[in-house]
């Protein structure tokens, strides 16, 4: 991937660190948040000490009732609460009653997050002792619907929107957002949100999901985390009609226009948090995806998660399937549905991987990977005709106009989709897959569960039951010839929570490929036997702490290996200091 981003680039490597960048920032626990201060008397600072009615209204310090008896005379509460004292369980489990009560998915996103409105401890207490349960519904597939009806659903703000009136004012914009130690940002300008298309403003869903897992399952203290929409306008005719949008009524702004309002962002970001703060790119089109990752990839720490985070956690399902398929990365040939930035990120790092084990150039590695687009298979008589990215790609081969003939002709064992499109993994193509592979991997990766390539029961039944398969929205287990199977979800929050809470440890100030290959190896290694018996490529998701703090380790020791961490000295146990800096959403004790 680096190597393809530094061709686009002029040659420059995120390691040969820009005189364009300058270090600073270093983030404090202002609010006592992380697991190493669970013990220590907290102060509830807002601009002075919040007491009585005001502290109520305080989602980070308000416990609800579960303000002490000594509390609730320190801090002015009495007679504003019921006589009652509740523990943060019993809490815990009252809500979890009342949310399951909801039918529709929409009805428990908007409970979640009037929770975290009002009560922020709580909110990640219940999402992470049920994340299982509560992640499809703070994230994919349910945040796709509530970014569709953001307009109506809308109550008050969740992050920051710099719009095209804010033009020669980011700066001022971003010192208006009430944190001043922020540790990660996560972007979008809402034109490729899911597989859903343009969305607009409305897309302020997926920053706003996206930095809850950072914290859920990362550890990333919520005060440290910033969602910002970049509004341009959208070219969604349905919103642009639509009494309650929420953003600017015009078509989307690009060209110079555009870059010029996302460099102003950048450079204002850097100037007001420093050279350390993680900027994320989430669901950019694949226009700008690659060229802001490439543009900034040597002078800010970036990461796109559709591109990067998306590679990693794939390439970690791959890695660890091998035990059931047989073979090395070598030994297996790819083959894409969908040639996007998630699609040829994926096909990069797996190309990565497979030259790091065999010592083979990049270019041939390549060679064992195929691409199908809109137009057929990329093939080298296309390629002048094709986007930069694709290029790569663009192997000797007869055109093939289809996915099934090119199932046919370059007879996969390994079959990907990443195209956005629903059901394009036919019964016909499963089973001529099936028909050359024992065990065939079939890895639908669309989102959301309405646009997967195929469902799990299909795979299995279309296979006779011998497909290995994983998705990127969650499927139920499926019962086939007297045999249960468990489909495995390639979902990146596998990755960006503990990939994001490496780079902060270590106060990395680039993100390299290396580090993304740390990542995949060490989700990887955590799959137990007793996963595999059940035909699962991914631990399950209820140990997902776990696996953050060990992936977060590992990533942050490729830093320091590289010469891009800034925390110093290094810890001497990296595991057991990740997992001291994340957050705890236990309640603490007020003086």
């Amino acid at each position: 991937m680096e190597s393809f981003l530094k061709e686009i680039r002029g040659g420059e490597s995120v390691l040969d660190l820009s005189p364009r960048a300058t270090v600073g920032g270093g983030v404090e626990d202002v609010y006592g948040e992380d697991c190493a201060t669970e013990n220590q008397l907290v102060t509830p600072w807002t601009y002075s000490v919040a007491s009585g009615y005001s502290l109520l209204r305080d989602p980070h310090h308000n416990k609800g009732l579960a303000f002490t008896e000594a509390e609730r005379d320190s801090h002015y509460l009495r007679g504003l609460l019921p006589p009652v004292v509740f523990s943060q369980e019993l809490q815990e489990k009252k809500l979890m009653a009342s949310i399951r009560k909801y039918q529709v998915p929409l009805q428990k996103y908007m409970a979640m997050m009037e929770l975290e409105e009002r009560n922020e401890r709580l909110f990640y207490k219940l999402l992470i002792d049920n994340v299982e349960e509560l992640l499809p519904i703070v994230y994919t597939p349910t945040v796709g619907e509530a970014c569709q009806k953001y307009g109506s659903i809308f109550r008050r703000p969740q992050g920051l929107y710099i719009s095209l009136k804010e033009k020669g004012k980011v700066l001022d914009v971003l010192k208006n957002w009430p944190e001043r130690n922020i540790q990660v940002i996560v972007v979008t300008d809402g034109e490729r949100i899911l597989g859903l298309g343009d969305l607009g403003c409305q897309g302020m869903g997926i920053p706003v999901g996206k930095l809850s897992l950072y914290t859920a399952l990362g550890g990333v203290r919520p005060s440290a985390c910033l969602p910002v929409t970049i509004d341009v306008g959208t070219n969604n005719e349905t919103l642009l009609k639509d009494e309650f949008y929420i953003g600017l009524r015009q078509k989307r702004a690009t060209g110079q226009e555009y870059d010029d309002l996302l460099h102003e962002f950048m450079t204002a970001v850097k100037q007001n948090y420093g050279e350390k703060v993680l900027i994320q790119f989430e669901d950019f089109a694949n226009h700008n995806a690659f060229k802001l990752l490439a543009k900034y990839g040597t002078t800010h720490l970036v990461f796109n998660d559709d591109i990067q985070g998306t590679a990693s956690v794939v390439l970690a399902g791959v890695v660890a399937a091998l035990k059931l398929i047989g073979g090395t990365l070598a030994d297996h040939t790819f083959l894409f549905l969908g040639a996007g930035e998630a699609g040829t990120g994926i096909a990069e790092l797996i190309a990565l991987e497979m030259s790091k084990q065999t010592k083979a150039p990049l270019e041939e590695t390549r060679k064992k990977i195929w691409l199908v687009d809109s137009k057929g298979l990329i093939v080298s008589s296309r390629k002048e005709s094709l986007q930069h990215f694709k290029q790569p790609w663009a192997h000797e081969h007869e055109p093939v106009k289809d996915l099934l003939g090119a199932v046919k002709a370059i007879k996969p064992t390994v079959l990907i989709g990443s195209s956005g499109v629903g059901r394009t993994f036919t019964k016909e193509i499963i089973e001529t897959v099936s028909s050359f592979n024992e065990k065939p991997l079939i890895m639908a990766l669309s989102n959301p569960t309405s646009q997967s390539e195929c469902t799990a029961e299909e795979a299995y039944t279309w296979s006779e039951g011998r497909a290995i398969f994983a998705s990127g929205s969650p499927f139920d287990p499926f019962e086939y010839n007297g045999k249960l199977f468990v489909p495995g979800q390639a979902n990146n929050a596998y990755i960006f929570p503990g990939f994001g809470l490496g780079l902060v440890i270590s106060g990395a100030i680039r993100v390299h490929d290396d580090m993304l290959l740390a990542a995949s190896e060490s989700l990887a290694k955590l799959v137990s036997d007793e996963n595999y018996d059940k035909g699962l490529i991914y631990p399950p998701f209820s140990s997902i702490r776990k696996i953050s703090a060990n992936i977060a380790a590992n990533v942050a020791a490729k830093a320091y290996e590289l010469g891009v961490a800034t925390r110093l000295p290094r810890p001497a146990n990296l595991v057991k200091y990740a997992e001291s800096c994340m957050y705890s959403p236990v309640y603490r004790t007020y003086r």
